[in-house]
C-alpha cells in the first residue's frame, strides 16, 4: 500500500484527465505524528582500522513527521538528536566522539534535520531531502525511506513506520579526525552510513 498518490496532469486532445481518486485509507494517514524515541533508533555504520564496522546509535531524539496522505510534496519532517547520547557500546570511544575532536558536544549539543521535499519513487519508497546540521555546518541530505504501513496499537496510538538510510562524508561536516595506520589507510573512514528506524504516533485531532 503506497502512502501517498500522483497526481496526472496528462491530457487527451479534447478532455484533460483527472486525478485517480484518493483511497479514503491512506487519505486517514495525513496528519501530523510525534517520533517515539521508546520504538525508533537513529543511528550510523562507520569503517575502522579498514576491516571491520563500528555500529553506534543516538538514545535521546525527538521529532515530527507531518504526512499528506494525497500528495507527499505536502509531506515533511523536523528531527533534534542530543550528540550527547552517542552509544557505541564502549565508553572511552563515546568519550572521544563528544569530544571537540568530533561533534564537540558542549559547544554544538544538537544534530539537525529540516526537509525541505518529499517525493515518492514507487511503491512503498520514499525520498525525503533536507538540511542536515552538524556542529556548525549545514549541507543538503537526501534520505530514502521504506514506508513500513501503520497500525493501531494496543493503546489507541495510531502509529506509523519508516525505516531507510543515506550515505554521507564526515568530513563534509568538519568531522575530520582521524589516525594513520602503520599498514597503511586511516583508523576511522570518512564515509558514514546513517541508519533511521522510525515509529511515530499520530497527534489527536484539534477540538472543534
Amino acid at each position: 500500500m503506497a502512502l501517498f498518490t500522483r497526481k496526472s496532469t496528462a491530457a487527451t486532445p479534447t478532455t484533460v484527465a483527472e486525478a485517480p481518486a484518493v483511497d479514503p485509507a491512506l487519505a486517514a494517514l495525513t496528519g501530523v505524528y510525534t517520533i517515539d524515541p521508546a520504538h525508533s533508533s537513529i543511528g550510523f555504520t562507520v569503517r575502522h582500522a579498514m576491516v571491520t564496522n563500528v555500529r553506534g546509535s543516538f538514545g535521546e531524539h525527538e521529532g515530527t513527521l507531518t504526512l499528506d496522505g494525497t500528495d507527499p510534496a505536502n509531506s515533511s519532517a523536523a528531527i533534534d538528536v542530543k550528540i550527547a547520547s552517542v552509544d557505541t557500546g564502549i565508553a572511552d570511544r563515546d568519550g572521544h566522539l563528544v569530544s571537540g575532536d568530533f561533534f564537540d558536544a558542549e559547544k554544538f549539543p544538537l544534530m539537525t534535520f529540516r526537509s525541505t521535499r518529499a517525493e515518492q519513487l514507487g511503491g512503498e519508497a520514499y525520498r525525503v531531502t533536507g538540511d542536515l546540521t552538524i556542529k556548525d555546518v549545514t549541507r543538503p541530505l537526501s534520505i530514502d525511506l521504506e514506508f513500513n504501513g501503520s497500525a493501531t496499537d494496543v493503546y489507541g496510538n495510531e502509529r506509523v513506520g519508516f525505516e531507510g538510510s543515506a550515505d554521507i562524508l564526515r568530513s563534509d561536516w568538519g568531522l575530520t579526525w582521524n589516525a594513520a595506520l602503520e599498514t597503511g589507510g586511516v583508523m576511522v573512514s570518512d564515509k558514514v552510513k546513517l541508519n533511521f528506524d522510525i515509529s511515530a504516533i499520530k497527534a489527536a485531532a484539534p477540538q472543534a
